[in-house]
Protein backbone atom coordinates (compact mmCIF):
# COMPACT_ATOMS: atom_id res chain seq x y z
CA UNK A 1 0.00 0.00 0.00
CA UNK A 2 1.23 3.61 -1.14
CA UNK A 3 1.49 5.86 1.66
CA UNK A 4 -0.76 8.81 1.95
CA UNK A 5 0.01 12.56 1.93
CA UNK A 6 -2.31 15.64 2.80
CA UNK A 7 -4.01 16.88 0.45
CA UNK A 8 -6.91 19.69 0.20
CA UNK A 9 -10.08 19.64 -1.24
CA UNK A 10 -11.63 21.92 -3.14
CA UNK A 11 -13.48 23.68 -0.14
CA UNK A 12 -10.17 23.87 1.10
CA UNK A 13 -10.55 21.25 3.63
CA UNK A 14 -7.74 18.62 4.33
CA UNK A 15 -8.18 15.18 2.55
CA UNK A 16 -5.32 12.91 1.03
CA UNK A 17 -3.94 11.73 -1.87
CA UNK A 18 -1.18 9.32 -2.66
CA UNK A 19 2.38 10.25 -2.90
CA UNK A 20 3.87 10.66 -6.64
CA UNK A 21 0.02 11.40 -7.41
CA UNK A 22 1.60 14.71 -9.40
CA UNK A 23 4.86 12.92 -10.87
CA UNK A 24 4.24 14.15 -13.67
CA UNK A 25 3.31 17.99 -13.17
CA UNK A 26 5.97 19.93 -14.30
CA UNK A 27 8.08 21.37 -11.74
CA UNK A 28 8.36 25.00 -10.88
CA UNK A 29 11.25 27.22 -10.19
CA UNK A 30 11.56 30.52 -9.14
CA UNK A 31 14.75 33.12 -9.22
CA UNK A 32 15.31 36.57 -8.01
CA UNK A 33 17.03 37.50 -11.66
CA UNK A 34 17.21 36.37 -14.60
CA UNK A 35 19.68 33.96 -14.53
CA UNK A 36 19.85 32.58 -11.08
CA UNK A 37 18.18 29.21 -11.80
CA UNK A 38 19.70 28.63 -14.98
CA UNK A 39 23.31 28.87 -13.53
CA UNK A 40 22.33 26.86 -10.28
CA UNK A 41 19.98 24.37 -11.12
CA UNK A 42 20.02 24.27 -14.94
CA UNK A 43 20.71 21.21 -15.61
CA UNK A 44 17.98 19.63 -13.77
CA UNK A 45 15.59 21.78 -15.78
CA UNK A 46 16.82 19.99 -19.02
CA UNK A 47 16.90 16.41 -17.33
CA UNK A 48 13.22 17.45 -16.49
CA UNK A 49 12.51 18.40 -19.76
CA UNK A 50 13.48 15.40 -21.96
CA UNK A 51 11.34 13.17 -19.48
CA UNK A 52 8.44 15.01 -20.29
CA UNK A 53 8.19 17.25 -17.79
CA UNK A 54 9.06 20.55 -18.89
CA UNK A 55 9.40 23.44 -15.64
CA UNK A 56 7.86 27.11 -15.97
CA UNK A 57 9.94 29.57 -14.63
CA UNK A 58 9.17 32.71 -12.81
CA UNK A 59 11.52 35.45 -12.47
CA UNK A 60 11.08 38.15 -9.95
CA UNK A 61 13.19 41.24 -11.04
CA UNK A 62 14.64 42.05 -14.41
CA UNK A 63 18.23 42.48 -12.98
CA UNK A 64 17.57 46.06 -12.91
CA UNK A 65 20.60 46.78 -10.51
CA UNK A 66 23.03 44.31 -11.99
CA UNK A 67 26.08 46.43 -13.36
CA UNK A 68 26.02 44.42 -16.48
CA UNK A 69 23.16 44.55 -19.40
CA UNK A 70 20.27 46.04 -19.16
CA UNK A 71 16.49 45.18 -17.79
CA UNK A 72 15.82 44.34 -21.58
CA UNK A 73 18.47 42.70 -22.62
CA UNK A 74 18.61 40.65 -19.35
CA UNK A 75 14.92 39.87 -20.26
CA UNK A 76 15.93 38.44 -23.96
CA UNK A 77 18.73 36.41 -22.48
CA UNK A 78 16.33 34.83 -19.94
CA UNK A 79 14.01 33.88 -22.49
CA UNK A 80 16.47 32.46 -24.82
CA UNK A 81 18.11 30.42 -22.09
CA UNK A 82 14.91 28.85 -20.85
CA UNK A 83 14.31 28.01 -24.31
CA UNK A 84 17.04 25.96 -24.65
CA UNK A 85 16.49 24.36 -21.35
CA UNK A 86 12.74 23.64 -22.79
CA UNK A 87 11.19 25.59 -20.03
CA UNK A 88 8.53 28.23 -20.12
CA UNK A 89 9.24 31.38 -18.25
CA UNK A 90 7.43 34.46 -16.63
CA UNK A 91 8.27 37.60 -15.23
CA UNK A 92 6.82 39.27 -12.12
CA UNK A 93 7.29 42.68 -10.01
CA UNK A 94 8.10 42.37 -6.20
CA UNK A 95 10.30 45.54 -4.66
CA UNK A 96 13.01 45.39 -7.76
CA UNK A 97 16.11 44.14 -7.89
CA UNK A 98 18.61 44.20 -4.80
CA UNK A 99 15.46 45.79 -2.80
CA UNK A 100 13.53 42.44 -1.86
CA UNK A 101 11.88 42.52 0.98
CA UNK A 102 9.60 39.33 2.96
CA UNK A 103 6.32 40.43 3.24
CA UNK A 104 3.39 38.81 3.56
CA UNK A 105 1.81 40.09 0.38
CA UNK A 106 4.41 38.70 -1.77
CA UNK A 107 3.89 35.48 -0.21
CA UNK A 108 0.28 35.80 -1.43
CA UNK A 109 1.16 36.56 -4.85
CA UNK A 110 3.25 33.49 -5.02
CA UNK A 111 1.08 31.32 -4.17
CA UNK A 112 -1.62 32.28 -6.77
CA UNK A 113 0.76 31.45 -9.18
CA UNK A 114 1.43 27.98 -7.20
CA UNK A 115 -2.51 27.69 -7.45
CA UNK A 116 -2.33 28.36 -11.20
CA UNK A 117 0.44 26.29 -12.18
CA UNK A 118 0.01 23.22 -9.65
CA UNK A 119 2.88 21.81 -9.38
CA UNK A 120 4.36 18.93 -7.90
CA UNK A 121 7.94 19.95 -7.20
CA UNK A 122 9.23 23.56 -6.70
CA UNK A 123 12.60 25.33 -6.70
CA UNK A 124 14.07 28.49 -4.77
CA UNK A 125 16.51 29.98 -3.40
CA UNK A 126 18.78 28.38 -0.75
CA UNK A 127 18.08 30.04 2.93
CA UNK A 128 21.42 30.72 3.10
CA UNK A 129 22.96 34.31 3.00
CA UNK A 130 24.95 34.75 0.10
CA UNK A 131 26.67 37.25 -2.07
CA UNK A 132 23.08 38.42 -3.07
CA UNK A 133 20.61 39.25 -0.37
CA UNK A 134 18.04 38.60 -2.76
CA UNK A 135 18.34 34.70 -3.20
CA UNK A 136 17.83 34.14 0.79
CA UNK A 137 14.90 36.32 1.24
CA UNK A 138 13.30 34.97 -2.03
CA UNK A 139 13.64 31.57 -0.75
CA UNK A 140 12.05 32.58 3.15
CA UNK A 141 9.27 33.94 0.48
CA UNK A 142 8.84 30.75 -1.39
CA UNK A 143 9.02 28.67 1.44
CA UNK A 144 6.05 30.72 3.23
CA UNK A 145 4.13 30.50 -0.64
CA UNK A 146 4.13 26.86 -0.46
CA UNK A 147 2.17 26.81 2.81
CA UNK A 148 -0.26 29.41 2.26
CA UNK A 149 -1.14 28.26 -0.89
CA UNK A 150 -3.16 25.39 0.63
CA UNK A 151 -4.98 27.58 3.12
CA UNK A 152 -8.85 27.57 1.30
CA UNK A 153 -9.71 30.56 3.44
CA UNK A 154 -7.22 33.14 2.62
CA UNK A 155 -9.36 35.61 1.44
CA UNK A 156 -6.90 37.32 -1.12
CA UNK A 157 -7.15 33.62 -2.92
CA UNK A 158 -10.30 32.68 -2.79
CA UNK A 159 -10.90 32.27 -6.09
CA UNK A 160 -8.49 29.83 -6.97
CA UNK A 161 -8.48 26.63 -5.97
CA UNK A 162 -5.82 25.44 -3.36
CA UNK A 163 -2.68 23.49 -4.34
CA UNK A 164 -0.58 21.26 -1.77
CA UNK A 165 2.76 20.98 -3.81
CA UNK A 166 4.94 17.52 -3.27
CA UNK A 167 8.20 19.27 -2.37
CA UNK A 168 10.21 21.75 -2.01
CA UNK A 169 13.61 21.80 -2.91
CA UNK A 170 16.15 25.00 -2.50
CA UNK A 171 19.13 25.12 -4.90
CA UNK A 172 22.35 27.21 -4.14
CA UNK A 173 23.41 29.98 -6.61
CA UNK A 174 26.84 29.77 -5.36
CA UNK A 175 28.74 27.30 -3.19
CA UNK A 176 28.22 29.71 -0.24
CA UNK A 177 24.48 29.30 -0.60
CA UNK A 178 24.76 25.50 0.58
CA UNK A 179 23.12 24.48 3.56
CA UNK A 180 25.79 22.73 5.62
CA UNK A 181 23.00 20.88 7.85
CA UNK A 182 21.10 19.50 5.32
CA UNK A 183 21.57 16.70 3.36
CA UNK A 184 21.51 17.52 -0.60
CA UNK A 185 19.98 15.54 -3.02
CA UNK A 186 22.52 14.45 -5.50
CA UNK A 187 21.06 14.83 -8.98
CA UNK A 188 22.85 13.09 -11.94
CA UNK A 189 23.17 15.66 -14.87
CA UNK A 190 26.22 13.57 -16.44
CA UNK A 191 24.40 12.73 -19.92
CA UNK A 192 26.52 14.51 -22.81
CA UNK A 193 23.37 16.47 -24.32
CA UNK A 194 22.34 17.20 -20.70
CA UNK A 195 25.18 19.03 -20.04
CA UNK A 196 25.08 20.50 -23.50
CA UNK A 197 21.67 22.01 -22.87
CA UNK A 198 22.70 22.97 -19.49
CA UNK A 199 26.08 25.08 -21.12
CA UNK A 200 24.08 26.61 -23.82
CA UNK A 201 21.53 27.97 -21.40
CA UNK A 202 24.05 29.65 -18.96
CA UNK A 203 26.04 31.06 -22.54
CA UNK A 204 22.69 32.86 -23.28
CA UNK A 205 23.02 34.97 -20.05
CA UNK A 206 25.82 36.64 -22.62
CA UNK A 207 26.21 40.21 -20.47
CA UNK A 208 26.90 37.83 -17.10
CA UNK A 209 29.67 35.15 -18.24
CA UNK A 210 31.26 38.01 -19.97
CA UNK A 211 32.16 39.94 -16.36
CA UNK A 212 33.19 36.19 -15.11
CA UNK A 213 33.38 32.80 -15.55
CA UNK A 214 30.32 31.73 -14.16
CA UNK A 215 30.05 28.38 -16.68
CA UNK A 216 33.41 27.12 -15.42
CA UNK A 217 32.45 27.42 -11.71
CA UNK A 218 29.24 25.69 -12.18
CA UNK A 219 30.59 22.90 -14.39
CA UNK A 220 33.21 22.31 -11.58
CA UNK A 221 30.60 22.44 -8.88
CA UNK A 222 28.82 20.00 -10.58
CA UNK A 223 32.06 17.91 -11.71
CA UNK A 224 32.55 17.89 -8.05
CA UNK A 225 29.44 16.36 -6.77
CA UNK A 226 29.69 14.21 -9.71
CA UNK A 227 32.70 12.35 -8.13
CA UNK A 228 30.94 12.52 -4.88
CA UNK A 229 28.16 10.19 -6.14
CA UNK A 230 30.31 7.76 -8.23
CA UNK A 231 29.19 9.75 -11.77
CA UNK A 232 30.22 12.29 -14.35
CA UNK A 233 28.55 15.37 -13.39
CA UNK A 234 25.48 16.21 -10.45
CA UNK A 235 23.81 19.14 -9.12
CA UNK A 236 22.52 19.27 -5.13
CA UNK A 237 19.47 19.91 -4.28
CA UNK A 238 18.45 20.42 -0.51
CA UNK A 239 15.06 19.22 0.71
CA UNK A 240 13.15 21.51 2.63
CA UNK A 241 11.17 18.60 4.68
CA UNK A 242 12.22 14.92 5.31
CA UNK A 243 11.83 12.64 1.84
CA UNK A 244 9.49 9.54 2.02
CA UNK A 245 9.79 6.62 0.21
CA UNK A 246 7.57 3.79 -0.31
CA UNK A 247 10.45 0.76 -0.05
CA UNK A 248 14.00 0.47 0.60
CA UNK A 249 15.11 -0.52 -2.74
CA UNK A 250 13.87 2.89 -3.84
CA UNK A 251 17.55 4.05 -1.76
CA UNK A 252 19.40 1.93 -4.21
CA UNK A 253 21.48 4.91 -5.45
CA UNK A 254 24.19 6.59 -2.87
CA UNK A 255 26.78 8.61 -3.16
CA UNK A 256 29.26 6.70 -0.84
CA UNK A 257 30.04 3.28 -1.79
CA UNK A 258 31.05 0.84 0.97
Amino acid sequence: MRPLTPSLSPNGGEGVRKAGEGARAPPLALGAHPDDIEFACGGVIAKEARAGRKAHFVICSRGEAGTYGTPKLRTTEAKKSAALLGATVEFIELDGDSHLEVRAAHAIKLAGILRRVRPSIVLAPSLIENQHPDHARLGRIVRDAARLARYGGLKELRKSLPHAIDQLFYYAVTPEAEPRDITPVLMDISTPEILAAWTAAMNAHVSQVSARNYIELQLARARLNGLRAGTGHAIALFPNDPLVLDSLPQMDRRARRF
